[in-house]
């Protein structure tokens, strides 16, 4: 059932349904020759996901003496290749032109003690005019890279870090980011590594791996958490990259803060109880960070741009956030639906869940009292993450969020396929790409005005033909599948997090 007719029924006709329906016909017309085949036509027609073999569900291959992150399609890729004029099966929308580009986990040797620790690398698709021009994947050339991907023995400070998780393009300049460390410049022509940058030496501990940033002054709001005093320091840069603000904000402990939030009013910080212990670090423990619950959990609400002085804090029970879907302002309360897990790193272990069940959650944050306030709305306990939502409404009302949904596997994180949440009607509705099949991230490429309407991008990972794609879906039609579909010419590995530079 599409969820999503009730509200399609008396709107306009648009140039989307068009092309989706023209979509649909060129698959149709494949069906009879490309549908179960491993490879379309040379032409950017047919099904779009004939790419993938046919055949029933088949269980994910896993090796008990290797790690879980350094098999299957989280073991590292040891070529850099590049490839011209992919193969399309279906349609590219005629609006997206530009540079999809991933980061990710990736070590030189195999041999990196957890998936959050390998070398960068990016995986970019340039696209134009309905055609994919060329794929490049490039190491990100860090002095970690350097020192042949040693990531137990160099302190992560400055250079000396992975830059393996994010990427954002903000002041004309594609920067990378990992967990802690300064973030590295790429050129969007060919991936390849400009060099770190310190913002003109503005930033003295660490760039996070989630900066804002803000659509409707253009500036950008990050901030770093670090292992000795100060902690955590929030920045604020303007739309052409210079710093313009920076506040020290005081915390007890070096506590992992991997992202944040803003509301076009706001920032929100959540500390939570995963924290850095020199002596683990110190004796090469693979998982410097512990969950200790002693220390508390709490919640800050800063005015944007605003000093230490002004922050806010509210005790909530001890729980962990990697990511959030998006924040806003209403009246007095500040809401941010988010991915909560019940603890994280339990135990020392090294798994990238916790001990505790983990749900997709509304957090409701009550400022016009004297105190702050805090409720929790639970959404949806299914098991989601990697969430990603229309950037040019960061920090004000949204009604779309997309996830990764992820099948229970009790040997390895097993991704399956994209959930769109309708955080107003409370739908949810998801594409399934098929038991032997396996989606990453999702990124929101916009085409339309209205918040929510446009493309999503994902990698895609067949392990039965070890093969991958980029698979293209309508944003408001998710469970339709793909409309187009891009073959890699090799297997892109699971990574983090992407961003789309459109062109100039």
């Amino acid at each position: 059932m599409n969820h999503n007719i009730f509200g399609q029924m008396h709107s306009p006709y648009r140039r989307r349904d068009f092309l989706k329906q023209l979509s649909a016909l060129t698959m149709t017309a494949g069906l009879s020759g490309g549908l179960l085949s491993a490879c379309g036509a040379n032409a950017p027609t047919g099904n779009a996901s004939s790419i993938l073999p046919s055949g029933e569900p088949t269980a994910l291959p896993f090796d008990p003496s290797v790690p879980w992150w350094l098999q299957g399609n989280f073991a590292p890729v040891q070529q850099e290749v590049e490839a011209f004029d992919l193969q399309v099966n279906g349609f590219i929308p005629e609006s997206l032109n530009g540079l999809y580009v991933r980061n990710g986990s990736n070590p030189q040797h195999s041999d990196s003690s957890h998936w959050f620790f390998g070398d960068g690398m990016l995986h970019g698709v340039r696209i134009e005019n309905g055609k994919a021009l060329w794929y490049r994947n490039r190491y990100i050339h860090t002095d970690q890279y350097a020192a042949a991907g040693d990531d137990g023995n160099i302190a992560p400070t400055g250079g000396n870090n992975s830059s393996n998780v994010s990427a954002v393009y903000h002041g004309g300049k594609l920067l990378t980011s990992g967990e802690v460390g300064l973030p590295f410049e790429i050129n969007v022509s060919d991936l390849s590594t400009v060099g770190v940058t310190n913002f003109d030496d503005h930033i003295k501990t660490s760039f996070t791996a989630h900066p804002k940033i803000d659509p409707l002054t253009g500036n950008m709001h990050f901030f770093g958490y670090w292992f000795v005093d100060p902690y955590l320091t929030y920045h604020v840069a303007d739309p052409t990259g210079k710093v313009i603000h920076t506040e020290v904000i005081p915390v007890e402990k070096p506590t992992m803060v991997h992202s944040f939030a803003i509301t076009d009013q706001d920032v929100v910080f959540w500390e939570c109880p995963v924290v850095f212990d020199i002596n683990a670090a110190v004796s090469g423990a693979s998982n410097p960070f512990v969950w200790q619950p002693d220390y508390g959990a709490r919640i800050g609400i800063l005015p944007l741009g605003g000093t230490a002085s002004q922050i806010r804090w509210k005790e909530i029970e001890p729980c962990y956030v990697f990511h959030e879907v998006n924040a806003f302002r209403q009246g007095d309360d500040v809401i941010v639906d988010l991915c909560r897990y019940d603890s994280m790193f339990e135990g020392g272990g090294v798994s990238i869940g916790g001990s505790g069940g983990n749900a997709l959650a509304r957090w409701t944050i009550g400022t016009g009292g004297h105190e702050l306030s805090f409720s929790e709305q639970i959404v949806s306990r299914a098991s989601m993450e990697l969430p990603t939502h229309d950037r040019r409404f960061s920090g004000h009302k949204h009604q779309s969020g997309w996830l990764v949904n992820m099948r229970e596997n009790e040997n390895t994180v097993d991704f399956a396929g994209i959930t769109h949440v309708n955080f107003d009607s409370g739908k949810i509705s998801s594409w399934d790409p098929g038991h032997n099949n396996h989606a990453n991230e999702a990124f929101f490429v916009p085409d339309g005005e209205a918040e929510g309407e446009g493309w999503l991008l994902t990698y895609v990972y067949n392990h039965l033909s070890n093969k991958s794609y980029l698979a293209i879906l309508d944003a408001q039609d998710v469970e339709s599948g793909p409309v187009g579909s891009i073959e890699m010419p090799q297997r892109v590995p699971f990574g983090f997090h992407g961003v789309w530079v459109p062109n100039s």
